[in-house]
């Protein structure tokens, strides 16, 4: 199944780790306690007691009044966390059943990101194995943490912007018998894989992931950081491989209520994991790392009145999604669809004069839509695989009518024609 083992791979001393304890964690607060174990102001905060995030109108989801914010958050989050469960337990890939005990949940992706490197990686010595083009914080808190940083290309664009297994798991042999030849030398620890990618916007295939996660030799951790998942084609409620962490003892799923939920602000993010490694980051995070504000809004989003606002939001996304794939290709100076189409954007190709992909005048168009039109979108060309590209996020009606005009006025300006 897996070499994977949790006592040698995860660093030492966190294994060793004791989560931080509260009072409240021994005595559960009824409303009716006298609360003197946590060193909070007793008046409450400067705030007017009658304004509150309490508007939701949703008998299931409690609301909070600033009045409250004097006093800590719930440092365990159960009832978020088991929303996020109930959203994910779709066993479309497992019968098995995600609990609390499967997650973490941190301040947006990037937290889990950072501390699954905290919790696996010895600093100066082990190393992380990403696929360009991906998100970038990956080797951020790589070189944040002191991390070396392993890299596999993905396939190309013509071939889908998918895992190329061959050589990752080359890679993990290589890795292999480098510990056997070595044993007190650094170690790629953890995998990060993008689905859907970020910039590809490309799906990545379930059968490849499972073989990553499937060596039978290398001992470590398969990160799948699903940001986009939620926009996912054909079926979004089921792409999520969430619930197979319950298969799966070295394997995370990242989400985030950033895209799909519309909550980048309250910084909301997940990882699915075996319960196990859940253990580990949940000793080592900050004690009350989400806020009450930030609970009450994401309990709402999942409830079924936010859920129900997603999903419309999201079919006016996926629509206008649809209007950019027609008609970007009708303008000239557009290349080709360089990624997939299961996320929020779509990465294509501007041409030269020559109608060549060019990262001149793809920078050129970046800039000038941004200083002259008042468009802002994301170059991207320097990326692997993505020569003179731009990411372009899929906006409202009247945003992607005004991006349409103003991509076409400035190609035509850029190019000369």
């Amino acid at each position: 199944m897996t070499a994977f083992n949790l006592e040698t791979c995860a660093r030492p001393n966190i294994l060793q780790l004791e989560p931080y304890r509260c009072a409240r964690d021994d005595y559960k607060d009824d409303g009716t306690n006298i609360l003197l174990d946590a060193n909070e102001n007793a008046y409450g905060p400067p705030l007017p007691a009658s304004n509150g995030v309490n508007g939701f109108n949703t008998p299931d989801v409690p609301s909070i009044a600033l009045s409250t914010l004097h006093r800590y958050p719930d440092p365990h989050q159960h009832d978020l966390k088991q929303l996020l469960c109930t959203l994910r337990n779709t066993h479309a890939h497992t019968q098995k059943t995600l609990t609390p005990a499967n997650l973490f949940v941190g301040v947006g992706s990037d937290e889990a990101i950072d501390a699954l490197l905290r919790c696996f990686c010895v600093p100066g010595r082990d190393r992380i194995l990403v696929c360009p083009p991906t998100y970038g914080m990956y080797a951020v808190s790589a070189q944040v943490n002191d991390v070396g940083l392993v890299k596999v290309p993905l396939l190309s664009a013509e071939e889908g912007f998918q895992i190329d297994v061959p050589a990752v798991l080359a890679k993990l042999d290589e890795d292999v018998k480098r510990a056997e030849e070595s044993p007190e030398g650094g170690r790629i620890k953890l995998v990060y894989l993008c689905s859907p990618g970020n910039p590809t916007g490309s799906l990545l295939r379930k059968e490849d992931i499972a073989k990553v996660l499937a060596h039978p030799s290398w001992n470590g951790v398969v990160v799948v950081d699903e940001a986009y998942i939620d926009f996912a084609a054909p079926n979004p409620e089921t792409a999520s491989l969430a619930e197979w962490v319950t298969e799966w003892p070295n394997l995370v799923v990242m989400q985030t209520l950033s895209k799909a939920f519309g909550l980048a602000g309250i910084r909301l993010g997940a990882a699915f994991t075996d319960p196990a490694i859940a253990r580990l980051l949940n000793s080592l995070k900050a004690p009350y790392n989400i806020s009450s504000l930030t609970s009450s809004i994401a309990s709402y989003a999942l409830s079924g009145q936010g859920l129900a606002t997603m999903q419309a939001n999201r079919a006016r996304i996926l629509e206008q999604r649809d209007r950019l794939l027609r008609e970007m290709p009708k303008i000239p100076g557009v290349g080709r669809l360089r990624g997939g189409t299961d996320a929020n954007f779509l990465l294509y190709e501007m041409l030269d004069a020559g109608g060549k992909p060019d990262n001149a005048t793809a920078l050129k168009v970046y800039e000038r839509l941004a200083e002259n039109q008042g468009v802002v979108v994301r170059f991207r060309g320097k990326e692997h695989g993505c020569l003179g590209c731009l990411r372009i996020t899929v906006g409202t009606d009247e945003e992607v009518t005004r991006f349409l005009a103003s991509l076409e006025r400035v190609l035509r300006e850029v190019r000369g024609n």
